[in-house]
């Protein structure tokens, strides 16, 4: 019995002094990297709008003012389609009714009168339809031109274009990095891009005899990408 317990504690006390080894290891350094970010951008013309066309009314009841509004927007609405804007491309976006306040000093406000508003939101599906569209719906009682935002229906594309100049000037800058230096660029270890950020043209407009002149113009799709690079170190 004395030889097996001396046994256990000669055992007990190895696994303790191993424990105590590997806890006091040092932890290893981590490898060099190299950080780059990169920008890349490309152009499209737009080949398609979306409008937003609006009818306001106003009379001495909200149910006056609702009914005028509704007579100008269905007017607003058939003209559309007759020009060959189908169904599909028109959307209702905001409908409201508000009174109209009047404030005087020393006095409680009162309401008088209310005001309507009808917003239909237009998908335009070929540029050179923009201003007939406007121009038709301002003819027919449409006295609001909120928002005019041009988008292309290649933005995919063209957004993949710009991602892939964005990696490559990311790459090209590490190199830069990793040979100045003294060492080269090793593997890719994270890469990661930003949503980009398409521009919107808001315009408003008002009606007359004259045709309304729309211009595009081009759209730049700008894509930034940030990528981290192992860096290997010249012997």
């Amino acid at each position: 019995m004395m030889r097996t317990s001396r046994l256990l504690v000669l055992f007990a006390a190895s696994v303790g002094f191993s424990g105590s080894l590997v806890a006091q290891a040092p932890a290893l350094p981590a490898p060099p990297q190299i950080i780059t970010t990169g920008t890349g951008e490309a152009r499209v013309a737009p080949d398609r709008a979306m409008v937003l066309i609006g009818v306001q009314s106003k009379a001495a009841s909200a149910s006056q003012a609702a009914a005028q509004n509704a007579r100008r927007q269905r007017a607003v609405l058939d003209t559309l389609r007759a020009i060959g804007i189908a169904g599909d491309q028109l959307s209702t976006s905001g409908y409201s009714v508000a009174p109209d306040m009047q404030y005087t000093p020393n006095q409680a406000p009162r309401v008088t009168g209310y005001t309507v508003t009808n917003t239909v939101n237009v998908d335009v599906r070929r540029i050179d339809d923009v201003g007939k569209v406007i121009d038709a719906a301002l003819g027919k009682g449409a006295n609001e031109i909120s928002s005019l935002q041009f988008f292309s229906s290649k933005a995919d594309s063209v957004r993949r274009a710009a991602m892939a100049v964005a990696v490559a000037n990311a790459r090209a800058d590490a190199e830069v990095l990793a040979r100045a230096a003294g060492g080269s660029l090793g593997q890719l270890l994270e890469l990661s891009t930003s949503a980009p950020i398409r521009p919107m043209l808001a315009m408003a407009m008002s009606a007359g005899r004259v045709a309304t002149p729309i211009e595009p113009g081009e759209e730049t799709m700008s894509v930034s990408v940030t990528a981290r690079w192992a860096f290997l170190a010249g012997r």
